[in-house]
């Protein structure tokens, strides 16, 4: 059964009690509300008499743009991402599983209660030495999980690999950029047809094929981050895989780059990461992410003139070719 906002209270009583999550005769649901706008999945917040917690459900499509297909299993993804990270030091920024029906294609899990996104850096234009350090010591945590198996991922990897290594790099799209920002189609065009630098980037997305050694949350970006007071919680990691650590770390390093408009964030990433990262795929990665962030598909509410997107993507050029 598909569950949305608009499902009656009883429905969702019905196939809340039939996966032996909830009985009706002990606790009655309340309201069923959308925390926040889910990308992938639909999410819910639903309250009860007694309590409230999130339902999740994924679909055959991206909840946001119906016409791109996903697969279905990937909530199956995020259920074993968090089962596999057990370390004591991560179990406060991430939220307990309640309860798991593979045939629904349902998560539920405790609700973190009354926090936001962290998209609202972006308008800030700064991420605090606190903030900044916090989110590295919690992928540090992820990374460390000593895991014998995990799901490959690899339908959602190799949708996001289009979305990140491959479709913003199109000489030819259906997709206008100017219907973004006028003159952004027009700016994104030295880098369309830059052969050298595609040829750096189609590397570095065959290593983000490839099988690694590293548990990933595979989507570290403001989106996936939600604060409460100075608490950092981490969520939705339906993109996870084993993979390489300058992964995560690189789209941290990125999105940090786009709030700040200067890459000094790197420096205090390197130095503040607990493990070995390799400089020059770290630099690669972010550079990748500013690109396909300003020139693909996946916009971020990013307010920037036309003249600062020109900036950003000189400076994503620079550490994707530098060294190369």
């Amino acid at each position: 059964m598909y569950l949305n906002a608009t499902t009656s209270i009883s429905d969702f009583e019905t196939c809340l009690s039939n996966i032996g999550f909830l009985d009706p005769k002990q606790e009655q649901i309340r309201s069923i509300e959308k925390p926040g706008e889910g990308n992938m999945n639909v999410v819910l917040r639903i309250r009860t008499n007694t309590r409230s917690f999130i339902v999740k459900q994924s679909r055959p499509f991206v909840q946001k743009y119906p016409q791109i297909t996903a697969p279905i299993e990937r909530i199956d993804v995020e259920y074993q991402f968090y089962k596999a990270v057990t370390n004591k030091a991560i179990e406060p920024h991430i939220p307990k599983i309640l309860a798991y029906n593979a045939d629904n294609h349902l998560l539920i899990l405790d609700d973190l209660g009354d926090c936001k996104d962290m998209s609202y850096l972006y308008d800030k234009r700064n991420i605090s030495t606190a903030q900044l350090q916090q989110l590295l010591d919690i992928a540090s945590q992820i990374h460390t999980s000593k895991l014998i198996e995990y799901p490959e991922n690899m339908e959602l990897r190799l949708l996001n690999h289009q979305h990140l290594f491959v479709l913003p790099f199109l000489k030819e799209s259906d997709f206008s950029l100017n219907t973004i920002q006028e003159g952004l189609q027009e700016l994104s065009l030295r880098y369309r047809s830059d052969e050298t630098l595609k040829k750096e980037i189609s590397k570095v997305g065959q290593q983000y094929l490839s099988q690694g050694n590293v548990l990933l949350h595979g989507d570290y970006y403001p989106g996936s981050w939600m604060t409460k007071e100075d608490h950092i919680y981490v969520i939705d990691p339906e993109f996870s895989f084993m993979g390489f650590a300058e992964f995560d770390i690189g789209v941290l390093a990125a999105h940090s780059i786009m709030m700040t408009m200067n890459i000094d964030c790197l420096q205090t990433i390197k130095s503040r990461y607990p493990g070995k990262l390799n400089e020059q795929l770290l630099a690669q990665v972010a550079g990748i992410e500013v690109m396909r962030r300003i020139i693909g598909l996946a916009q971020l509410p990013l307010k920037r003139s036309i003249q600062e997107k020109k900036l950003l993507l000189e400076m994503a050029r620079g550490l994707i070719m530098e060294n190369s």
